[in-house]
C-alpha cells in the first residue's frame, strides 16, 4: 500500500518587521559538530563513462554512489561525508556540487475565464477542434489516483519515483500523510468526465517524485525529470518547489535542460509572496515558463474593522477542506487566544479569532466548533498571510488573514466593539497575495513570466473533487493551454510556445488601476483564445538589461530581439516610444517589416546614467505595434547592487504542533555563517545560541526547534547575524519563549 501524505504543504516566506542595528560584538560560534552523512548533487563539467563514475566506490569506500543523471544533467548523486566528497573536485571536472534539497507541493469557472472553451471553436491542420488530442503531458507531483472517473481516460502510466515502481498512485490510507495534490493538477490539465480540464484529450503521464506529507528531494525531482525526457513527453508541469531563490540549482538547470531536448517545461512560482525576490527553484529556472497566480471571477468576502475614518476592509482567505465562508450583516467576533480549550469559553455564537501556533489548525477549528462558534478566523503569528487547510467535513467555515489585519481585530474586540461586519465583493484578475514575486537574483531575470488562475481553483482529487488556491493551480492552466498550442502547432519549439503564451497575455491593473510589476505579474494574465491566434512571436519573450552601477558611469547595453512572423502576409512593426524618464534613454528601430514566414533580428538601446538615478529595481513594458495589435514586452533593469540585506524577514514563533517552536530568515545571497545569538535583556549578558549554521545556500532558511532543546522560558534579545564576503549585517529582535 502507497504511504498517503498531505495536500497542503505550501510553504510561505514572511517578510519580518525588525530593523538593522549596529553590529554587536558576537562570540565565536561552537565548536562545529562532527559532519554526518549528507546526500549531494554533483554536476559535472563534461560527460564521462559510466565505468569512470562508479570507480568512485572504489576509490573512496566510504562514499555511495547513487545514481547517474544523462538527460536532465550531466552528474551523479552520491552519499557521505560533505568533506569527502568535495574532494571529488580534485579528480574530476566537476563544475558544481549541491547538497540535495527538499521539494514540497505548492498547494472550474477558471477554464472558460482564460479562453479554453473558445480554443474549441479552432481547428488543427486535421480539421480537429483543439483539445490537446495527440499530446503528452507529463506532471511531476505526488501521483495520480488513475482511477478517478474523469481521469480513467486521459492517464497512460508513470513512474513512482519514491516507491521505484511502475505505479504512480498518491499515497492513500495514511491520514495527514495521504496526498491529494496531483490529482487536482491532472484534473485543471486534463479532466475528461464529469469535469473538463483545458486540454481534455491530452495524454497525461505520472511522475511521483513527492511521497507522504507532500515532500520529495532532489534525486527524485531530477530522476522525474530524467524519466520525462526519456519517455519524450511533449510537456511538463511541475507544480512544486523550494524557496532558494537562484539560478543554478540543479533541479532548475536540469528543467533548462528539458526545454533544449524539446519539452515545453511549466513551474509553479511559489507561494511566498507578497514579498520580492520569494520566486524559488525552479521557477528561477530560465527557459522554462513559470507562473504566477491570479484571481478567476469570484465572490471574495471581507470583514470590516475599525472606527469611523480608521474603518478597514480586510479579506479573508478560505482556508481549504473548510465550509464556505457565507457569513452575512454583522457577527460578534471574540478573540479564542490560541484555539485551545480554556481559550475559548466565551465564543459561544459567535465568531472566533484565533491566531496561529502552538496546535494544528484542525485542533483549533475542532475546539473553537465544540465551543459553540460559528466560524472561525485564523490570523497568522509572523508578517503577512498564510494558505493553510483543516480536515474536510469539520462543517464550520474557516479562514485566514495576516498578522496585521489580526493584531486591529484583537484592538477592536479589547475596545469592547465587538461587533465586525462582513460583505462580498465580485473581483478578478487580481495578484494572488500568495503569489512569489522575482526578480531572480544574480540573472536579475523576470519571473514569473506570466500569471494564470490559482486562487479556488476546483479540481479533481481521489475522493471527489476540491477548491484549492497556490501557484500550484495556477501552472497546470498554462501546461493545458501548451497541449492545445502544440496541438495546433505540432511543429513548433517551446521557445515558440511561450512566446506565444506570453505575448497575448493581458497584464493586470492593480485595485488602484496601476499595473502590476513586471516581477509580479510578467507579461500578464494568460488568454488561450488569443494565444491560439498569435502570429507574432517575440525571443526573448522578456528582457532583462543586468546591473548598471554609479562607477561605471553612463552605460550603454544592447539587447538582440527577434520578431518572427508565422503569417503569410508580410507585417510591418514599431515600437512605441516609452515614457521619457531621467536619467534613461531608449534606443529603439522606429519601423520595420517582416516576410511572412521570416525572422527579423532588430537591436534594442539602452544607456543609463547612474549619477541622475536612484538605488532599485526599474521595470514595465516595451510596445510593440503591429497594425491594431499591441504586443507588451516586458522589461527589467536593476540601478546599484539591490538593496537588500544579507539576512531578512526574520521571525520566531510557536509551531504548529505542541512543544515546537519554529524560525525562518532570508538570505538573498546565502551565508558563510548565519546564527541567532540570544541575550539577557536587562545587561545583555550573552546567554547562548538558539542555532547557527555554516556554509548556507542563498533563499529562505527554515527550522523547527523542539522546546527542550531551547534555553529556560523568558525573554530574551536575540542578534541575528549573517557573514558573506568579508561584511556581516545584523538584526536585533526580541523572542519569547514560553
Amino acid at each position: 500500500m502507497k504511504k498517503y501524505f498531505s495536500l497542503l504543504i505550501m510553504l510561505i516566506f514572511l517578510c519580518a518587521s525588525v530593523t538593522s542595528v549596529a553590529a554587536t560584538q558576537l562570540p565565536p560560534l561552537p565548536k562545529q559538530v562532527e559532519s554526518k552523512n549528507t546526500t549531494a548533487i554533483v554536476l559535472l563539467e563534461k560527460p564521462i563513462s559510466t565505468i569512470d563514475i562508479q570507480t568512485i566506490s572504489i576509490k573512496h569506500p566510504s562514499l555511495q554512489l547513487r545514481k547517474i543523471y544523462k538527460h536532465a544533467i550531466v552528474g551523479f548523486s552520491v552519499k557521505g561525508k560533505m568533506e569527502e566528497i568535495m574532494q571529488l573536485k580534485k579528480e574530476y571536472a566537476i563544475s558544481a556540487i549541491s547538497e540535495v534539497s527538499v521539494y514540497r507541493v505548492q498547494a472550474d469557472s477558471s477554464i472558460p475565464f482564460i479562453g479554453a472553451d473558445q480554443a474549441r471553436s479552432f481547428f488543427d491542420g486535421k480539421k480537429q477542434r483543439i483539445t490537446g488530442k495527440g499530446v503528452t503531458v507529463g506532471i511531476i507531483d505526488t501521483g495520480i489516483d488513475y482511477t478517478h472517473p474523469d481521469l480513467r481516460k486521459v492517464y497512460k502510466g508513470g513512474r513512482d519515483l519514491v516507491d521505484g515502481d511502475r505505479d504512480p498512485m498518491e499515497t492513500k490510507g495514511q491520514g495527514d500523510q495521504s496526498t491529494i495534490h496531483g490529482t487536482h493538477v491532472a484534473g485543471i490539465i486534463a479532466a475528461n468526465g464529469k469535469m473538463k480540464g483545458v486540454a481534455p484529450e491530452a495524454e497525461v503521464i505520472a511522475y511521483r517524485a513527492l511521497g507522504p506529507g507532500g515532500t520529495g528531494n532532489t534525486e527524485q525531482v531530477l530522476g522525474a525529470i530524467e524519466a520525462a525526457i526519456e519517455d519524450k513527453v511533449d510537456v511538463l508541469n511541475l507544480s512544486l518547489g523550494n524557496d532558494v531563490n537562484g539560478p543554478d540549482l540543479p533541479i532548475s538547470i536540469a528543467l533548462n535542460k528539458a526545454v533544449e531536448s524539446g519539452i515545453v517545461a511549466v513551474t509553479s512560482n511559489g507561494n511566498s509572496g507578497p514579498a520580492v525576490w520569494t520566486v524559488g527553484s525552479p521557477g528561477t529556472a530560465e527557459k522554462a515558463i513559470s507562473v504566477g497566480a491570479s484571481t478567476p471571477p469570484m465572490i471574495v468576502p471581507y470583514m470590516k474593522v475599525g472606527l469611523g475614518a480608521r474603518k478597514k476592509m480586510i479579506q479573508l482567505m478560505p482556508m481549504q477542506g473548510s465550509e464556505p465562508w457565507e457569513l452575512h450583516f454583522t457577527q460578534e467576533l471574540m478573540n479564542g487566544g490560541k484555539g485551545r480549550v480554556d481559550d475559548l469559553k466565551q465564543v459561544k455564537g459567535k465568531v472566533a479569532l484565533i491566531e496561529r501556533g502552538g496546535i494544528s489548525f484542525t485542533e483549533k477549528v475542532i475546539n473553537a466548533k465544540e465551543s459553540g462558534a460559528v466560524a472561525v478566523i485564523i490570523f497568522n503569528n509572523t508578517e503577512g498571510n498564510f494558505i493553510g487547510s483543516v480536515t474536510k467535513g469539520l462543517d464550520i467555515p474557516v479562514v485566514s488573514i495576516s498578522k496585521k489585519s489580526g493584531e486591529m481585530a484583537k484592538r477592536q474586540i479589547r475596545s469592547k466593539q465587538r461587533n465586525v461586519q462582513f460583505i462580498y465583493k465580485k473581483e478578478q484578475d487580481q495578484l494572488a497575495d500568495f503569489s512569489s514575486r522575482g526578480p531572480v537574483t544574480v540573472s536579475w531575470n523576470i519571473k514569473p513570466d506570466l500569471l494564470a488562475p490559482g486562487v479556488a481553483i476546483n479540481s479533481t482529487i481521489p475522493s471527489g473533487y476540491l477548491e484549492m488556491q497556490g501557484t500550484s493551480m495556477a501552472a497546470p492552466h498554462v501546461s493545458g493551454a501548451s497541449a492545445l498550442i502544440l496541438q495546433a502547432h505540432p511543429e513548433w519549439t517551446p521557445d515558440q510556445v511561450k512566446s506565444a503564451l506570453m505575448s497575448t497575455s493581458k497584464p493586470l491593473l492593480d485595485k488602484k488601476g496601476k499595473l502590476y510589476r513586471t516581477f509580479e505579474q510578467g507579461a500578464g494574465r494568460l488568454q488561450i483564445d488569443q494565444a491560439l491566434k498569435a502570429d507574432t512571436l517575440l525571443y526573448p519573450s522578456s528582457l532583462s538589461f543586468g546591473m548598471f552601477t554609479k562607477k561605471e558611469g553612463i552605460h550603454e547595453h544592447e539587447e538582440e530581439l527577434v520578431i518572427e512572423n508565422t503569417s503569410k502576409e508580410k507585417k510591418n512593426y514599431s515600437f512605441q516610444i516609452p515614457m521619457k524618464e531621467m536619467g534613461i534613454t531608449w534606443d529603439l528601430p522606429v519601423s520595420f517589416s517582416v516576410n511572412p514566414g521570416e525572422k527579423k533580428q532588430v537591436h534594442l538601446g539602452l544607456q543609463i546614467n547612474p549619477t541622475l538615478m536612484k538605488r532599485g529595481i526599474y521595470d514595465g513594458f516595451l510596445t510593440l505595434v503591429e497594425g491594431v495589435k499591441e504586443i507588451s514586452l516586458p522589461f527589467l533593469y536593476v540601478k546599484e547592487e539591490p538593496n537588500y540585506p544579507r539576512v531578512m524577514g526574520f521571525e520566531f514563533s510557536a509551531g504548529d504542533q505542541e512543544g515546537m517552536y519554529r524560525y525562518e530568515m532570508y538570505l538573498p545571497r546565502g551565508a558563510d555563517e548565519v546564527g541567532i545569538a540570544l541575550y539577557d535583556p536587562d545587561d545583555f549578558r550573552f546567554v547562548g545560541y538558539l542555532d547557527w549554521a555554516k556554509h548556507v545556500p542563498q533563499g529562505l532558511l527554515k527550522k523547527e526547534l523542539s522546546k527542550d532543546k531551547l534555553p529556560r522560558v523568558g525573554i530574551y534579545t536575540a542578534i541575528i547575524f549573517a557573514r558573506k564576503f568579508g561584511k556581516e549585517d545584523q538584526i536585533e529582535t526580541t523572542i519569547i519563549i514560553e
